[in-house]
């Protein structure tokens, strides 16, 4: 299949690259970046070099038309839809790494994106790329929503305990945490090495907006409104996001019934990986890959649930999870050209 990438000189395009290179069924047609048209990709990374690549090219939809079946937008909110409209009308799948199809209400984009949405009509052709979730939905899609960073490693640690009714739905809390790449390539005061070097600096609490794209999903598993409070910390990292993610019990829960749902509930999930020995997973053991390792404390004292998840943010919380979706929707098995494993240290 002959794929093209929109923002391929970005973190998430260059991920996609280094995985689709490698792809059994797919081909890289043509790759888009404003910023670099006209040059090669080994000119802006020099660590492609010798690695065939299309020339870099300026964004037009003769280009994003001409021959592929599928286009990957890693592109900042408010690029794709702009595009994707034409793109379908055409028969072109397109999987959106964004968060402009991911909310449902156009109202509710618009209050914590700042910007124009989409159309009621394509938002409500948008399928919501969470594989493990969404898997049949995905099947035969011609449009994914790719999930956020936070809200993958967060909702597949938390769909599994809401479903049992064990826990009080608007007790949730989330502690992130996340590197620096996930603010992207462009450079600002706030990602500067000696901003971030040897801190931990906290940002948009109570406004980050993946907190309606979480709440959305998890009111619609329990079938009632669910507010959370979701705060977020840079730390001085390239990659990771962990999630620390507290919740009161309202039933009486063991540690090996909660493992033993977890264990159960994602047995045929090849990237989703449960501790069973009460340890506790670090960014640094799903680094460059796909795998989103799950770990857990019950706090009896307080009756509390501690769950902490892990991932990478550029494999599995962007371009991993949007190759996943790929091949889900085309029925190849879900692990093609993402069997990598970690690198560690």
């Amino acid at each position: 299949m002959k794929v093209n990438i929109v923002g391929a000189t970005g973190y998430g395009g260059l991920e996609l690259i280094r995985i689709l290179k490698n792809h059994s069924y797919i081909n890289i047609h043509s790759v888009v970046s404003n910023s670099y048209a006209g040059k090669e990709v080994e000119d802006v990374y020099p660590h492609l070099s010798g690695v065939e690549m299309p020339i870099l090219t300026s964004m037009n939809l003769e280009v994003l038309m001409d021959g592929a079946e599928a286009v990957f937008f890693a592109t900042p909110s408010g690029v794709s839809k702009e595009f994707i409209p034409q793109l379908l009308e055409k028969g072109i799948k397109c999987i959106d790494l964004s968060g402009d199809f991911r909310l449902n209400s156009p109202t509710v984009y618009e209050q914590w994106y700042m910007q124009a949405s989409a159309s009621q009509e394509h938002l409500n052709k948008a399928v919501y790329g969470l594989s493990e979730i969404n898997g049949k939905a995905i099947e035969g899609a011609q449009l994914i929503a790719n999930p956020g960073c936070f809200p993958t490693a967060s909702l597949l640690a938390i769909i599994p305990i809401l479903k049992t009714g064990w826990i009080d739905e608007n007790s949730i809390i989330i502690d992130g945490k996340t590197g620096v790449s996930g603010a992207g390539r462009g450079v600002s005061l706030g990602t500067h090495f000696s901003e971030t070097n040897e801190n931990v600096k906290a940002y948009k609490l109570g406004k980050h907006q993946h907190i309606p794209e979480m709440e959305q999903v998890l009111s619609g598993i329990a079938k009632q409104a669910i507010q959370l409070t979701f705060s977020t910390h840079l730390v001085p990292m390239t990659r990771g996001i962990m999630c620390t993610i507290y919740m009161k019990l309202t039933e009486s829960v063991t540690m090996e019934m909660v493992v033993s749902l977890y264990k159960e509930f994602y047995r045929n999930s090849p990237f989703v990986r449960i501790r069973t020995d009460g340890s506790y997973p670090s960014t640094k053991e799903v680094y460059g890959s796909n795998y989103c390792d799950i770990g857990f404390a019950l706090d009896v004292r307080t009756k509390q649930l501690i769950i902490v998840s892990v991932i990478d943010n550029v494999m599995k919380g962007a371009a991993g999870q949007a190759v996943q979706n790929v091949n889900i929707m085309m029925g190849w098995n879900e692990t093609t050209g993402l069997e990598l494993s970690p690198l560690y240290p």
